[in-house]
């Protein structure tokens, strides 16, 4: 495709991924950029060519309608959990060259027609999710210092050693995973004598200002486990089925991914200006308070009350590495 005709593509493929209705032409017409100027007849012939092709790259385009008053009026999204791609794993061959390839992913041309993009979807009264473009966004990102190391010594099997909730670990690293925001690294842990997960982020800083992550050993000095091993690591990984209810104050027309897995409640106690009370079910064993708190001041928990002490001690120590 054309560069032109691509950049119309995605912005349309967008646009209906951040629709929470069925959108009719003219909506999309006015949101989509590269539908401007064109005659009815040549947006007609367009915009059939660009479903076409959508359809074509496996994007499952849905046409219905919302509106009782015009049955008629066909409208068009696309559902999420229709277009997601499951879980990807990779051999450590395919990890390092997709270490490599992270590199040259973000393109700002493209940040800047997606910027684009996303105002006029405002302007035309679609809210956009910026948490659902993660379905569209083609790059992982890898901000923790300890990261490009751990990917060298998982490629050439290399012992490592680093501080790890308060002591050292000896550590084999079998494989790299990205699981919902953050990196993992699988590997045999020497002390505890059995497999364990690491989550980069939490890897402590060498007291002595070295490096985060030490070589413990020589390059090509273990061999990896087998397949169930891995396996059985990564379905650890996978969140826990919610087991207990939160009540947060979410911002009103914001926090979208909250609202959806929850439901408005009532709150005896007072709520900030433009804040509503929801009931949201969570894993008590999972992340919950790193996901709150991910929406900054757009979601605060009201209950239950270890809950509220755990956001704030996250809140508190995010603020003293900033």
């Amino acid at each position: 495709m054309a560069p032109q005709k691509s950049e119309r593509i995605m912005n349309l493929a967008i646009c209906l991924l951040m629709a929470r209705r069925f959108l009719p032409k003219t909506e999309i017409r006015s949101a989509v950029s590269g539908y401007g100027g064109l005659s009815d007849q040549a947006f007609e012939r367009t915009f059939e060519r660009d479903k076409d092709e959508l359809r074509a790259l496996g994007v499952p385009l849905e046409t219905g309608g919302d509106d009782p008053l015009f049955p008629d009026e066909v409208g068009y999204r696309i559902r999420r959990e229709d277009f997601e791609l499951p879980a990807i794993e990779f051999t450590p061959a395919e990890a390092a060259a997709l270490g490599v390839a992270t590199r040259v992913w973000e393109s700002a041309t493209q940040a800047d027609h997606t910027l684009s993009a996303l105002a006029k979807l405002r302007a035309v009264g679609v809210d956009p999710d910026p948490g659902r473009l993660s379905a569209l966004t083609p790059s992982v990102g890898a901000k923790e210092h300890s990261f490009e190391p751990l990917w060298q010594a998982t490629a050439e099997a290399t012992p490592v050693a680093f501080g790890y909730h308060g002591r050292e670990r000896h550590v084999q690293p079998w494989a790299m995973t990205y699981r919902r925001g953050s990196w993992y690294l699988l590997g045999h842990d020497a002390d505890a004598r059995e497999p364990r997960t690491f989550k980069l982020v939490r890897i402590e800083p060498d007291p002595d200002g070295g490096a985060d992550v030490r070589m413990d050993g020589p390059s090509g000095s273990f061999s990896g486990p087998g397949e169930g091993v891995i396996r059985d690591l990564l379905a650890k990984l996978e969140p826990s089925p919610p087991d207990t209810d939160a009540i947060l104050a979410l911002r009103d027309g914001r926090a979208s991914a909250l609202r959806r897995v929850g439901e408005p409640c009532d709150w005896d106690g007072p709520l900030p200006v433009g804040y509503g009370a929801y009931r949201v079910a969570y894993a008590s064993r999972g992340d919950f308070v790193g996901d709150v708190c991910g929406f900054g001041p757009d979601a605060l928990v009201l209950a239950p009350p270890q809950l509220r002490q755990a956001a704030l001690r996250h809140l508190r120590a995010v603020q003293e590495r900033a």
